[in-house]
């Protein structure tokens, strides 16, 4: 039975599968310049991992006159265009993606990105590399949230505990987490604390399906000692 497991793997899109937050990053700056304000990196980092309709929110709050819909469109132009000239992949997701599909291990993107953009990356990995794909604008809440990753483990007909998911932010492990995912955190544009809710990786180069195997046989046992301790 642990050989079959984990039954999916659920992967995050922005800063886990490609390295696109400094585009947002940039396109975020763009933005708020054109309507004569300013935006740091420190207030872009907040945003990491959340839903496009929450930084929607937050540009407009910094001057952004704009409705929401139009801000994500227009920032999810401006990334597109970025990435139509080079698609930053991150280091050891393609191999491991390939590893899995190889395998025959079903795959879903989990992201809080739209549909077009989720799309094009989709497109741009190519191999059927994904089973299914749940997009932002296709839930009724963002990450923390977990409804995203159940939307996957159900797209893929497997219970969501028996999935790893695999995300760089806070917001993605916690909706991952609050889902019943074993959640794999490899630390990128955001720091990631030490966390026995989840496991920490700096980078995804060398990690393969028997890694993942024994990290959801972990992670499974420490969910257990947490529900009999409770």
């Amino acid at each position: 039975m642990t050989d079959s497991l984990p039954a999916a793997v659920l992967w995050d899109m922005d800063g886990t599968l490609v390295d696109t937050e400094p585009y947002w990053f940039d396109s975020q700056v763009d933005l708020v310049a054109s309507f004569g304000g300013t935006w740091t990196k420190a207030e872009g980092d907040t945003l990491i991992g959340s839903g496009l309709w929450h930084s929607a929110a937050v540009l407009q709050r910094h001057g952004v006159d704009l409705p929401a819909d139009e801000i994500i469109d227009r920032l999810t132009t401006d990334v597109l265009t970025r990435c139509a000239e080079h698609v930053p992949w991150r280091p050891g997701a393609r191999e491991l993606l390939a590893e899995l599909r190889a395998a025959g291990v079903p795959t879903a993107l989990v992201t809080m990105s739209i549909r077009r953009m989720a799309q094009f990356m989709v497109d741009a990995i190519g191999d059927d590399s994904f089973d299914a794909v749940v997009a932002g604008d296709e839930v009724e809440h963002s990450k923390p949230h977990p409804e995203a990753y159940l939307r996957g483990a159900e797209l893929l007909g497997v219970d969501v505990a028996d999935c790893v998911a695999i995300e760089d932010s806070v917001p993605g492990l916690t909706s991952a987490m609050a889902a019943g995912a074993v959640a794999l955190g490899v630390e990128h544009a955001a720091p990631l604390a030490d966390d026995s809710g989840y496991v920490r990786r700096d980078t995804l180069v060398g990690v393969g399906l028997a890694d993942l195997r024994e990290m959801h046989a972990a992670g499974r046992r420490a969910r257990d000692a947490r529900t009999s301790d409770s």
